[in-house]
């Protein structure tokens, strides 16, 4: 059993874009934790539903919303389904977020030949990127009727990006990561904030091979990392905040130089 909410973002109403697992479970529970309703969106599987079931006998507000990031159409019931709710944020990667949450470098399969197949190789894309792309469209004009609202695009380290062999998913991720660039201009004038979050390293998530020494796996930081950079960033302190780039394995340090600014 889960402890109750804390209420810091009671009346936060986000979007978590593959929440069924890893990254995105991780940073929809957190949200929960401090008193969120969260839309727990993934692809219509029965892990959607048994994971709304399982955070709602939490006594957490979580809301099954069927989303595949790969069909413009799912994309878009899914926005309307929101529209038509009245909620106040769709959070990614959060009024908190869409949040687009990535998998780890271990996520592309691969041939003997140590290349990913054409097959594989387009689903990453149309995950990675086009994915991206297809929720912020949808989403973007709820936010901007509102009047407010927040985008968190999870991505990952630029040294991933430029790592030998990581085709395509590296630059699927780095054109994730420029579309978000672009859209923290293109959306500022309308009140809406877009920050990029990254966990700052290989985490535990089920991506993670299994054949990876034990050492190893218990050398990785869990998900959970993603907690609390994910709840700063759909609370009132973050107001005004965009176009920023955060480590969730700096949090610590990144939230004591940005309160340290703010002391006369």
């Amino acid at each position: 059993m889960s402890p109750p909410a804390s209420g810091e973002l009671h009346g936060v109403h986000a979007v978590v874009t593959r929440a069924t697992s890893g990254l995105g479970l991780a940073m929809a529970r957190a949200l929960l934790g401090e008193g969120a309703t969260v839309a727990i969106a993934a692809r219509q599987t029965p892990r959607l539903e048994r994971t709304g079931a399982r955070l709602r006998a939490d006594g957490l507000a979580a809301e099954p919303l069927p989303l595949d990031v790969r069909g413009p159409a799912s994309v878009a019931r899914a926005a309307e389904a929101i529209r038509a709710g009245r909620r106040s944020t769709p959070s990614s990667t959060a009024p908190a977020s869409t949040c687009a949450p990535s998998t780890a470098a271990f996520s592309v399969p691969r041939s003997p030949s140590g290349r990913s197949s054409r097959r594989d190789g387009g689903d990453v894309v149309a995950t990675n990127l086009t994915g991206y792309f297809l929720v912020a469209r949808a989403f973007a004009p709820v936010l901007v009727k509102q009047g407010r609202g927040r985008f968190v695009t999870v991505t990952m380290s630029h040294e991933t990006m430029r790592r030998r062999g990581f085709v395509p998913y590296g630059p699927s991720r780095a054109g994730a990561e420029s579309r978000s660039l672009i859209m923290t201009e293109g959306l500022r004038p309308h009140g809406i904030a877009v920050n990029l979050l990254l966990p700052g390293g290989a985490t535990l998530t089920e991506m993670i091979p299994d054949g990876l020494p034990e050492e190893q796996r218990s050398a990785l930081p869990p998900t959970k990392v993603m907690g609390p950079p994910i709840v700063f960033l759909a609370s009132a302190e973050a107001d005004g905040l965009t176009g920023e780039r955060i480590v969730a394995a700096d949090w610590r340090q990144w939230l004591a130089a940005r309160r340290g600014d703010r002391t006369p």
